[in-house]
């Protein structure tokens, strides 16, 4: 059985003998739910159309993988846990938006927080874009019961009212 912690430390196991889960991971391990609207995005670029492909290294150290786009600019940075590229490109650019292309998912800086690039209207294109670029075939759509119940999540309603 593990030993209790000295009263000057963190008890990481319970009065029970087991792991507190919460403090060793959190309070709650999980779900990110992504935002659906974000005051940022008047940043993008004018044309998303035309991005690098995901297989392209980070602009700055040539990393080959866990790259981000800029949605702003356009250019290719490594993430966080390689050189840490795209943040260092946010503190001095104040470029806010980016897509991952290790999962596709888009983050805002300023809100930090991921956020739905398929509930958003207007990172719909570059999320499809990518996605056809990464997996040679246009993504899943979301059927219109999802999407209500992400509105409905939200704090929006079903009736459109």
């Amino acid at each position: 059985m593990a030993s209790k912690a000295s009263s000057s430390s963190l008890q990481v196991i319970d009065e029970d003998g087991c792991l507190d889960v919460e403090i060793v991971y959190g309070a709650e391990p999980g779900w990110v739910e992504p935002r659906t609207s974000c005051n940022h995005l008047d940043s993008l670029s004018s044309d998303l159309s035309h991005i690098p492909s995901p297989g392209t290294s980070c602009y700055r150290c040539h990393h080959p993988s866990e790259n981000w786009l800029c949605l702003c600019c356009k250019d290719i940075l490594c993430s966080r846990f390689v050189n840490k590229h795209m943040l260092e490109h946010y503190q001095q650019s104040n470029h806010n938006l980016a897509l991952s292309y290790s999962d596709l998912s888009v983050w805002c800086f300023s809100c930090d927080a991921y956020l739905d690039a398929q509930m958003i209207l207007q990172l719909r294109p570059v999320y499809e874009m990518a996605y056809i670029m990464k997996f040679g075939e246009r993504p899943p759509l979301r059927t219109v019961q999802y999407l209500q119940v992400g509105n409905i999540q939200a704090g929006g309603s079903s009736s459109g009212n």
